[in-house]
């Protein structure tokens, strides 16, 4: 069961609970009249994305868009 503490407590030594929760991984409860009303928990390490391969699957491939087109067309001018 995760540790609990109440609120008053909890806003005086905030800083040194937190890091508490992060080195060690337990969740703390943050209780207020005897009722829980927060939980600290520690976050998990992100991994970066590989550089390459990033982008995979944000291209859409439209077609030739070099070759003339087989319509006529003008441009108005005046």
């Amino acid at each position: 069961m995760p540790k609990t503490i109440p609120a008053g407590e909890f806003k005086a030594k905030c800083l040194k609970l937190m890091d508490h929760v992060a080195r060690t991984g337990e969740p703390l409860i943050i209780t207020k009249r005897g009722k829980g009303v927060a939980k600290i928990v520690a976050l998990e390490p992100e991994t970066p994305e590989p550089f390459f391969g990033r982008m995979k699957g944000s291209i859409i491939y439209e077609g030739d868009l070099i070759s003339p087109i087989d319509v006529d067309w003008y441009a108005e001018s005046d």
